[in-house]
């Protein structure tokens, strides 16, 4: 699953959303914090697609090209789920 460059990804985006709890606890201009928000998920968007690529390039397709058909119906849904969070947020 997540790998090393995963982890250094999170872990870099880790610091920059601690730079933005410093910033609001200085009381930086508001839209200086917007931006560095929306570049915080920027980055966890690309952390997660990346997660998801994986995912579907090792899980799934074991999955789908495996003899379980619950296993195969368990991973299309987990996915469809995931999709059906995201249009939540």
């Amino acid at each position: 699953m997540a790998g090393a460059t995963t982890l250094k990804r999170l872990k870099t985006i880790e610091g920059h959303l601690k730079g933005v709890v410093r910033m609001v606890e200085e009381d930086a201009y508001c839209i200086d914090v917007i931006r560095q928000i929306q570049a915080v998920e920027a980055a966890l968007n690309k952390v997660s697609a990346q997660i998801l690529e994986d995912h579907l390039n090792s899980c799934v397709i074991t999955a789908i090209r495996g003899d379980d058909p619950q296993d195969r119906e368990r991973v299309l849904k987990e996915i469809s789920e995931v999709f059906e969070m995201a249009n939540k947020v």
